[in-house]
């Protein structure tokens, strides 16, 4: 194999779930069915990692020093939600459900990763959190068990300041039938049920 051949089928590795053989294959389908894509997927990451940082407020993906989100005056500027990605405020957004404003964390707690309170911008979300203005918290980490000690771990935080924090609901999911939901979902639905 060419060394730029190679070169491309590492860079295709580094993709999430990508494997040698996977990034193999998209490495010769884009040379040899879709030379334009590739030339097309170049510039645009190459436009995107030099034109894409951080919002200053925030923390998640923008070309501006401060994100579209930070700056709508129609948000409620009382609610924070604290999520993992950019990816995880893209699907809340998307259910036009909050009307708050973000924190991105950009990853979560994982000691064993070596990834601690420093590594997720902690210090710039309890800035964030402690402007006078943030008069809930809403935490919306992912329920695995390095989204639930990240959770607490905010939430002690925040609690220890005077802040008011909630938590993303959990349960059975909108159209999902009891018989095929695993045993722990059923559990936390019963123990987070509230009055109707």
């Amino acid at each position: 194999m060419s060394k730029s051949l190679e070169f491309l089928t590492e860079a295709l590795r580094r993709l999430p779930g990508v494997g040698p053989k996977s990034a193999q294959r998209m490495a010769f389908h884009l040379l040899q069915h879709d030379r334009e894509g590739a030339a097309q997927l170049s510039r645009a990451l190459y436009q995107a990692v030099d034109a894409v940082h951080h919002c200053a407020l925030c923390n998640t993906f923008t070309e501006t020093e401060t994100c579209d989100t930070c700056i709508d005056e129609e948000r409620d500027r009382r609610l924070l939600c604290v999520v993992e990605t950019p990816a995880d405020q893209m699907m809340i957004e998307q259910t036009l459900t909050y009307k708050g404003l973000y924190f991105v964390l950009m990853g979560r707690l994982s000691p064993l990763d070596g990834i601690g309170p420093k590594d997720i911008h902690l210090e710039k979300l309890l800035a964030r959190a402690s402007d006078g203005v943030v008069s809930e918290v809403v935490l919306a980490t992912n329920f695995t068990n390095e989204g639930e000690a990240t959770a607490h771990y905010i939430s002690e935080m925040l609690k220890a300041r005077g802040l008011q924090v909630s938590r993303l609901a959990r349960g059975v999911p909108v159209g999902g039938e009891l018989e095929y939901v695993d045993a722990g979902t059923i559990a936390r639905a019963m123990l987070d049920r509230r009055s109707t």
